[in-house]
């Protein structure tokens, strides 16, 4: 198992559903600077596409992504 990235913030998503995690990743990802990590747990199947796909659209980096147990966690760096 590889190492979790340092987080300078984190989001806790858990029992939400479409919309919220993409929704409150986007408010919370404006409250950290440029290059800093956001981490995000989720339990909603859809959050997976959602938060992937903004974060392409956007030009933010998933740094990591994993699925254990139901739990969806992202480390989001906030684009420069």
């Amino acid at each position: 198992m590889t190492a979790e990235p340092d987080a300078d913030a984190e989001l806790d998503c858990i029992g939400m559903f479409c919309p919220m995690p993409i929704a409150m990743t986007k408010e919370e990802i404006e409250k950290i600077g440029p290059g800093q990590v956001l981490k995000v747990e989720a339990d909603d199947p859809a959050a997976e596409e959602d938060i992937l796909r903004w974060a392409r659209r956007t030009g933010h980096e998933i740094v990591k992504f994993e699925k254990e147990e139901g739990i969806l966690t992202f480390y989001i760096r906030r684009k420069a």
